[in-house]
């Protein structure tokens, strides 16, 4: 069977883009082969920074022959229709028509359509101009004289040139020939810039991949990474450090290089007084280096950090390092003007003191002046959600009612809320805005705060995703929720929610951050009592109680179907009103270790048998008494199932008032052998009307009874 190579090679793409755009280009030739009835074994992508690559093995030769019928109108029909068939099948005339006999219909017109299979080459050569046309780069460009023209090729950088070859292992490949203004398909391609420039030809893929190699280009990407990530652990080794890991940056710099080169550059120790997290941004974000630290420390780093070129210099690399390090130490000189600024006082200090005392703000310290300035510069939260300090007040309020149910201290908690934000108002979050939060914790700890407070300026913000640990300090946690639901009930109450698959404001993360810190932390809460006095802060807005909590349902039966709960059993459970969710969380757990017993599984066959009977008897508006009189029992075992019901009924509701959900679950089990013997030995619908609505009202105390914990008629099986 022939395999294709294909490569588009331009001027370097941005690395960002490569692992997309090569994963576009094999689903857009693959999805045109099929469609135009070629079969393939497997097909695989390829990127380096200037160019994207395809391998795809066992593509039939040539698509199938077509043979098609199309079925026309009447031979007795007018002549607009004759045409518009005529139209369809692709015929000069209806003579090239034939007619086919039906008993029941008559004649009508049938066209006999044959279409001859195409080769592969050709399909291939139409295929791809419209695809590199067509190609969904987030950003685009013309270039040279022949983008003046209408219609001229946009590409993501200059595409320079195209290798297409097709044919078998056994034999010699073919150039499939086509033309893309100007660019013509070919079997020559260029190896690393400087390394070998020349023009390489090249038959089929695997002497592709050979010769690129030897021209200093690896083309697998993951396999740079793994050159990349084992030359910078050991030269690290080498020099008694270790390699701080940043897959985001691996994936970044693999798509920088086609030949990678790990060097070793360095910075003066006088910069480790700036905190790791601002020297590790500053270096990654500036020159795409990695960072080490000292083998065997968790936090500390070194003054080494690890560059990678994409060139092999003949002085070793010792002049990119240099080059590298003079960056590095500008970068972090700024960084260390900012880590100290950060540190004084404000210039314009005689401006906050009105905030100051809004807020209660020592302006004696420095965070507490960025706090005090974040509101007296008025900064915008949202347009319709008004201004930071004004939030931040909403969040101070929140977390204060919020506190004594999370077990927290309340003042600690006015405080940490007021200091939460403050660090976006600090130098080093303006240049890194990543670090907000992780900064706020370092200035609170430096200038004496309690260390539940400085914990609280980072972990409010977690959960950021579903992997993320949730806070567990009550101060931490009180702030972490306040933040979170003003941020749900103000966009509620502006009709600013997530649709499809828009969320911008991240109001989904937020919703389930909210459920994780409750059900993870064991936190009961009436969430509906809270978006009472959330909703109350923001004037003109309407109260979305209802339509909120079922966005919260929504996002508790994401997390448990996570978990591992069955969908049908959180259904069962949850009700339009249902606002605690560890409650929600219990019920299902009880009811799931239910349905895991003989007993369990009995007992929703039964219950859900005695719902269908009264279901199909409602609906035929039959007689049910509205209690269940025992003086009209005929049968021992309906006398068995009312008491063991009113047994269950009430231990039941005490262990559900008590809130011991697995306690009401084994009270509801022992109805499994009652209600099996009463439908073996008691016929519903008996004769006398009186007895048989009485033993539908007796099945009506089952559903009455088990609907206490959960609603059985959702469960499956």
């Amino acid at each position: 069977m022939p395999d294709l190579l294909l490569e588009l090679r331009s001027e370097e793409i941005p690395a960002r883009m490569q692992r997309k755009a090569a994963g576009d280009l094999r689903k857009m030739l693959t999805d045109g082969l099929v469609e135009a009835s070629l079969t393939y074994e497997a097909a695989r992508e390829y990127w380096t920074p200037r160019r994207l690559a395809l391998d795809i093995r066992g593509l039939t030769a040539r698509s199938k022959d077509i043979r098609e019928e199309i079925k026309g109108p009447s031979t007795t029909a007018p002549e607009q229709a004759v045409q518009g068939f005529l139209r369809k099948a692709g015929l000069s005339s209806i003579a090239e028509a034939h007619v086919h006999s039906d008993p029941k219909k008559g004649d009508f017109y049938v066209a006999h359509i044959a279409k001859p299979g195409r080769a592969a080459e050709e399909i291939i050569a139409e295929l791809v101009p419209g695809i590199i046309r067509a190609f969904p780069w987030p950003k685009s460009m013309r270039w040279g004289p022949a983008s003046a023209k209408p219609g001229s090729l946009r590409w993501v950088r200059p595409l320079q040139s195209i290798v297409c070859t097709f044919g078998p292992e056994t034999e010699e490949p073919v150039v499939v020939d086509f033309e893309i203004d100007g660019i013509r398909a070919g079997n020559v391609t260029y190896g690393h810039r400087f390394h070998a420039p020349g023009a390489i030809t090249v038959r089929r893929f695997d002497d592709y991949v050979s010769k690129l190699e030897a021209a200093k280009v690896v083309l697998d990407a993951d396999r740079r990474k793994e050159i990349i990530l084992a030359d910078a652990r050991n030269i690290a080794f080498a020099n008694g450090l270790d390699l701080v890991e940043d897959e985001g940056l691996l994936e970044e710099v693999s798509g920088l290089v086609e030949w990678p080169v790990v060097l070793m550059g360095e910075f003066e120790q006088d910069f480790l007084t700036i905190p790791g997290e601002v020297i590790r941004l500053t270096i990654r974000a500036n020159q795409k280096c990695f960072v080490t630290r000292p083998q065997g420390a968790a936090e500390d780093l070194s003054n080494r950090f690890i560059p990678v070129a994409n060139i092999e210099a003949s002085d070793g690399g010792k002049e990119i390092a240099r080059g590298n390090g003079k960056v590095v130490r500008a970068r972090l000189s700024d960084a260390l003007y900012f880590w100290k600024t950060d540190q004084g006082d404000l210039p314009d200090l005689g401006t906050l003191q009105e905030s100051a005392a809004k807020f209660g703000l020592d302006l004696k310290k420095p965070l507490d002046q960025r706090m005090a300035r974040l509101d007296h510069l008025n900064v915008t939260f949202h347009a319709k959600l008004g201004t930071q300090g004004a939030r931040v007040e909403r969040i101070k309020q929140l977390a204060r009612g919020l506190a004594p149910v999370v077990g927290a201290d309340t003042a600690l908690v006015a405080r940490a809320a007021v200091l939460a934000k403050a660090d976006l108002q600090t130098e080093v979050v303006g240049e890194f805005p990543e670090l907000q939060g992780a900064m706020g914790r370092k200035y609170a700890l430096l200038q004496g705060e309690h260390p539940s407070v400085a914990a609280a300026a980072e972990e409010h913000y977690k959960p950021q995703g579903p992997s993320d640990r949730v806070p567990t300090d009550p101060v931490s946690v009180a702030v972490a929720l306040a933040d979170k639901l003003d941020t749900l009930t103000g966009f509620w109450a502006i009709d600013e929610k997530p649709t499809g698959s828009k969320d911008p404001f991240a109001l989904r993360r937020a919703a389930l951050g909210v459920v994780r810190i409750l059900i993870e932390n064991r936190i009961r809460l009436a969430l509906t009592s809270v978006f009472a006095k959330a909703f109350a802060n923001f004037k003109g807005g309407a109260d979305q109680s209802s339509d909120l909590l079922a966005f919260f349902h929504d996002r508790l039966k994401v997390y448990l179907r996570d978990q591992g709960a069955r969908h049908d059993l959180i259904d069962a459970v949850i009700t339009p009103q249902s606002d605690d969710l560890l409650q929600i969380v219990r019920r299902v757990e009880a009811l799931g270790s239910l349905l895991d017993t003989d007993e369990g599984r009995n007992l929703l066959a039964g219950t859900k048998r005695a719902a269908n009977i009264l279901a199909a008897e409602e609906k035929k508006k039959t007689l049910v008494a509205e209690t269940v009189e025992p003086a009209l029992f005929r049968e021992g075992a309906e006398k068995k199932l009312n008491a063991a019901v009113n047994q269950a009924e009430k231990e039941a509701g005490q262990a559900i008032q008590n809130e011991d959900f697995s306690a009401a679950m084994l009270a509801l089990s022992v109805l499994r052998e009652p209600v099996d013997s009463f439908f073996e030995g008691v016929l519903v619908n008996d004769e006398d009307q009186a007895v048989r609505a009485n033993r539908l009202a007796l099945l009506a105390r089952i559903r009455t009874a088990t609907d206490q914990v959960a609603d059985f008629s959702k469960i499956v099986g």
